[in-house]
């Protein structure tokens, strides 16, 4: 394949751009059939549950498929065991014997979140400098899907092999756009389940040039009800970080609207974080949640806070910045309560924390979401939210990184 014209990503992206956003995905795979004489392409896209991909198309009468919505296709593809799934760990491309020549896969990446894989057809095993522009292109896929989901469905309808509630729907527009963050100093995931059903825990973070801010909160009560308890709380606390007032009024007028618009009896549980990213200074609100859990040096504790009401409980309240001590090396899990009620109790979040070292964030958190699902036999009473925050720290730099993902660990 040495003679392959190499794969021009300007040409690409003009394309994509000419094309209808349902068929953005079309386009780079026929890209890509041409520039590498591939027999087949396709786009695998991770599930809301974490457990499969789904592999996109157009309903032929060859096509497998799991579900089809008019002329979509789609067709789940369990993650568990799976060479697809050891791609979307590892972030690493692999190139696998095919009765057609060889099987090319690729992750499809963003700053560490993990959108899916890449998967090709080709008539000769890829050498390096053909594997290294793949890799290119499923980095190129993943800014293209951020793109073009904006403007369709299509994608969502893809990730959805379970359906949602109406408070499943409410909550997700709550969530970050992206589960995973990495950058220089850290790296932040989250995960919540279960992802279609229930309603009323969210996560959150932003990043700007010198701070970066996480909350988790958990409103009382269930479904519906719950979901717009959440949606008054995160989009107050949204509303004031991007006024630019600092964390103090963030949680006060936070409260406020919820005790304002609320009866009484309604309430969130939370904690919101802020980590000046200059000098490492971390501080802490923590309104009736859980303690955090951090794990340095191999030992797991929780870091002791005090606990101020929850959100929405007393008008005027005004909640304590507390700092706590933040060490590069130091892996910070914030959870909610549903990791730790009845059945999901018997679950050893300490040790299954202490074990987790050799694991990436986002690996971490869905560890944890899985080990509860399974201890409560797939039945949770509640939403079980976890975040974890692995903290490099350092002078304020760029990060290492390859079609998409930092070298897991490299900082570490």
């Amino acid at each position: 394949m040495d003679d392959c014209p190499r794969l021009d990503l300007h040409r690409l992206l003009e394309r994509v751009e000419a094309a209808a956003p349902v068929d953005a995905v079309t386009v780079v795979a026929a890209e890509l059939s041409a520039v590498v004489s591939a027999r087949a392409v396709s786009f695998l896209i991770a599930d809301f549950s974490g457990h499969a991909l789904v592999r996109l198309g157009t309903v032929l009468p060859s096509t497998t498929t799991t579900r089809s919505s008019g002329v979509e296709s789609a067709h789940t593809v369990p993650l568990e065991d799976s060479p697809h799934g050891e791609v979307l760990r590892t972030q690493q491309s692999r190139v696998l014997p095919h009765s057609d020549g060889a099987l090319v896969l690729v992750p499809v990446t963003d700053r560490g979140d993990a959108l899916g894989v890449l998967e090709l057809t080709l008539p000769t095993p890829p050498d390096d400098e053909v594997l290294a522009e793949l890799s290119a292109a499923g980095h190129a896929l993943a800014y293209v899907l951020i793109a073009n989901r904006r403007h369709t469905d299509l994608f969502e309808w893809g990730q959805r092999t379970t359906p949602f509630s109406l408070a499943a729907e409410i909550q997700r527009r709550l969530l970050p756009a992206s589960f995973t963050c990495e950058a220089g100093q850290f790296t932040v995931s989250g995960w919540l389940e279960p992802a279609a059903t229930v309603g009323g825990d969210t996560f959150d973070w932003s990043l700007d040039r010198h701070t970066l801010q996480i909350s988790i909160t958990d409103a009382v009560g269930h479904d519906v009800a719950a979901a717009l308890l959440a949606t008054l709380l995160v989009g107050s606390l949204r509303n004031e970080r991007r006024r630019g007032t600092d964390l103090a009024t963030q949680t006060r007028v936070a409260n406020d609207a919820v005790a304002a618009h609320l009866p009484p009896g309604q309430f969130v549980t939370g904690q919101v974080l802020r980590v000046d990213l200059t000098s490492g200074r971390a501080v802490v609100v923590n309104a009736g949640h859980p303690l955090p859990l951090r794990l340095r040096d191999g030992v797991v504790e929780e870091v002791e806070l005090e606990v101020d009401l929850p959100f929405g409980v007393e008008a005027g309240t005004e909640y304590r910045l507390q700092e706590f001590d933040l060490q590069p090396g130091d892996r910070l899990v914030l959870l909610t309560d549903g990791m730790q009620e009845r059945e999901a109790a018997v679950m050893d979040v300490h040790g299954a924390l202490a074990s987790s070292s050799g694991l990436h964030p986002r690996q971490v958190v869905h560890a944890l979401g899985a080990a509860v699902v399974r201890a409560t036999g797939g039945h949770l009473d509640d939403d079980a939210t976890v975040v974890c925050l692995d903290w490099y720290g350092g002078d304020l730099r760029a990060r290492e990184s390859h079609s998409g993902a930092s070298p897991e660990h490299a900082s570490r």
